[in-house]
């Protein structure tokens, strides 16, 4: 490890103009280059990129309900400089190991009349990008109305942009568009575009904690300013005056791939706060789900009640003889009759219906080898879940249940909390209020070594590092949408969230369907618009640490040989690698398996999918270690397989290689490839 702090002086990678007004900081490798200044007496930043600017004079600073805004009137009083080195371990990850390496600058501004501290703002280069937050001291900066973080993207008109909007009902929960960056109003992170370079960067935030979420709105042409989600009565953060911002992240690189293979966000974030975390367990896991979506079963109680005795143990044994850890039942609770979108005031997370006996469950999972996986459903009251959660995790460590799946399910800015005086107040899933419920959620699940998977969540911001039981999150249109989305998610949808969301950190999306025709075939009905090929590849292509295999048991009976692939994949890993791929068109991603349990470390895995164009790509093998032969189980769409009315035509074949061999994959149209390497 390598930690140096030193005033600013002038060098390749520091350097100080212009009687101290501007300063500088480049990455270690010197691609990027962050500079800021305090003329005409407000701070201004700049990113270059291989010596071509990015951002230009994008302002900085806040507005306060009481106090004088940090916007004019402010000069530098002081910079230092240092700069890292270290490689770090995660507990479970795309990657083991993670190497941070940054340079810092540190400017402190101040007033100019009566030279009273303002804010100070650190900066971190990496070779992958950077990130910026501000650390403020003041006791009278109590309440932000506005964040004043401007991104000035040049050469905008000739830029494109990839984006879903923020603020609205559906929360982060809509396909994305493909337009010119200037046509991009009201957008979320992560906001991912291309210039005309080539160039390609993704705004987003690290580190979101006890603050309001960042999205972006397009004021000028070019210009994004920070949009904090507000609070009901419209404040966007409420401090006691000393508080440090998420970082403003820029991810960086000369093609697409490169955000994808960028450890940027973690970086950024605290180490584990958590100590001992080895009862956090990534793994696969079945479902009493889908059958809900296409109504072979309900949530609530009655004839088609998919939450029973003996239903959860047919899934357990089946999970149990299939290598599964465990299964996730839904609708075991009482609260789930009628319309149960608005039951979040009737919920009880410890009481379940008459037909589902879980001390019974918890005893035949420890039986069958199997856990049971939990399942607390808010439907947005999150007072009520509140003060049941110490009893429900309770009750949960007393039958064995080590993950649970949480949920918050309203529209957007519907969130219901009940305030110091009992009244209700309605918030936004990713307003301050929400940030810190969220977190108070997996905390506490932590004191009971309780792991959380988070749907309708707010948006991943790393803090997985911080708090490793925060195994995943939804936080995107998922599977579900093709039992009912209409439209369901189009084939495009996953390759593109491959270069969006996903930089976040893990998703939650639930792959794996077998029976794309439960509604018919075509291109009319909803239904998963991929080949069976493709379901299989995106266990490697879209990062979880726990993944699902949401089908019913039946239709992965029907098809065994495909079966075999998600029973051999695994959901944590030493290495990954994204290989090719453009935004929304196609990806390949290559991994290799941590060693844990019943994976040696010795197999690779390969990923490839497409949108809705057919495509041939030539991978090259030179990620497999030297002198070492491997058995490739290729899972590959088949001469005649396409989306709409063949997708079920797979080829499974198995030929030896090593890492001097490339392979020709045959992408059918919304299809897909899945490799398992084996060493021999």
């Amino acid at each position: 490890m390598r930690l140096i702090s030193t005033l600013v002086m002038c060098s390749s990678l520091f350097c100080s103009t212009t009687q101290a007004a501007n300063y500088s900081v480049s990455s270690p490798d010197g691609t990027i280059e962050f500079t800021i200044d305090d003329r005409q007496s407000q701070p201004k930043y700049q990113v270059k990129f291989n010596d071509k600017q990015l951002l230009s004079n994008s302002k900085l600073g806040f507005e306060f309900k009481h106090a004088p805004a940090m916007r004019n009137n402010l000069e530098i009083a002081k910079a230092t400089t240092s700069n890292y080195q270290d490689t770090w371990q995660q507990p479970w990850g795309e990657a083991r190991l993670i190497e941070d390496h940054h340079n810092e600058l540190a400017v402190s501004f101040r007033d100019i009349d009566n030279k009273k501290s303002a804010y100070l703002l650190r900066v971190r280069v990496f070779n992958d990008g950077l990130g910026f937050r501000y650390e403020v001291n003041q006791s009278n900066a109590l309440y932000i109305t506005k964040e004043l973080t401007e991104f000035n993207f040049v050469d905008s008109q000739h830029s494109t942009a990839w984006w879903i909007p923020a603020r609205g009902w559906n929360r982060y929960e809509y396909t994305y568009n493909t337009t010119a960056l200037q046509k991009a109003a009201h957008v979320h992170t992560p906001f991912t575009l291309k210039n005309a370079d080539g160039v390609h960067i993704s705004v987003h935030e690290a580190a979101l904690v006890d603050y309001a979420a960042m999205t972006l709105n397009q004021r000028r042409p070019g210009t994004f300013v920070a949009d904090l989600t507000p609070w009901s009565d419209g404040i966007r953060v409420k401090t006691n005056g000393q508080f440090k911002t998420p970082w403003r992240t820029l991810q960086i690189g000369d093609a697409a791939i490169d955000l994808l293979n960028s450890h940027l966000i973690l970086n950024l974030n605290e180490p584990n706060k958590l100590g001992d975390v080895s009862w956090v367990e990534p793994g696969k896991y079945l479902g009493i789900w889908w059958g809900m979506h296409i109504g072979k079963n309900t949530w609530g109680s009655g004839e088609k009640h998919g939450a029973t005795t003996a239903h959860t143990r047919e899934y357990l044994s089946f999970a149990a003889k299939h290598g599964f850890d465990g299964v996730l039942v839904e609708g075991w609770n009482t609260g789930w009759d009628g319309d149960w979108f608005f039951n979040g005031d009737v919920f009880s997370f410890t009481q379940n219906y008459p037909d589902f006996d879980i001390k019974a469950i918890g005893e035949y999972a420890k039986q069958v080898g199997a856990r049971l996986i939990g399942h607390h459903e808010t439907s947005g009251n999150v007072s009520n879940y509140r003060l049941q959660m110490k009893d429900a995790f309770e009750l949960y460590q007393q039958i064995g249940v080590r993950q649970v799946k949480t949920g918050y399910v309203a529209d957007g800015g519907n969130i219901k909390r009940i305030d110091e005086r009992g009244h209700a107040r309605f918030e936004w899933h990713d307003g301050q209020f929400m940030v810190n419920e969220y977190l108070h959620n997996v905390k506490q699940a932590a004191n009971y070594h309780i792991s959380i998977n988070t749907h309708e969540p707010i948006k991943d911001t790393g803090l997985r590092r911080t708090y490793p039981n925060w195994l995943s999150r939804e936080g995107a249109r998922g599977q579900e949408f093709n039992a009912w989305g209409t439209p369901p998610n189009p084939p495009e949808h996953t390759p593109m969230l491959a270069f969006t969301r996903m930089l976040a950190g893990p998703m939650d999306f639930t792959p794996g369907i077998f029976d794309m025709s439960f509604n018919g075939l075509g291109d009319k009905t909803n239904r998963p618009q991929t080949t069976l090929a493709k379901q299989l590849a995106l266990y490697v292509v879209l990062y979880s640490p726990i993944q699902m295999a949401a089908d019913l048991p039946k239709n992965y009976l029907a098809k065994a040989d495909a079966f075999k692939f998600i029973k051999d994949v695994p959901t944590d890993w030493e290495s990954s690698i994204a290989l090719s791929g453009e935004v929304g068109d196609y990806v390949v991603f290559a991994r290799k398996e941590r060693q844990r349990g019943k994976y040696t470390g010795k197999d690779w895995y390969l990923g490839a999918i497409t949108d809705e164009h057919a495509r041939t790509i030539t991978v090259k093998l030179d990620f497999l270690e030297p002198n070492q032969k491997f058995e490739a189980q290729i899972y590959q769409d088949g001469k005649n397989a396409q989306w709409k009315t063949n997708p079920y035509d797979i080829n499974i074949s198995k030929r030896l290689v090593t890492n001097k061999d490339k392979l020709t994959l045959t992408l059918a149209t919304s299809g897909g490839t899945a490799i398992r390497f084996k060493a021999l």
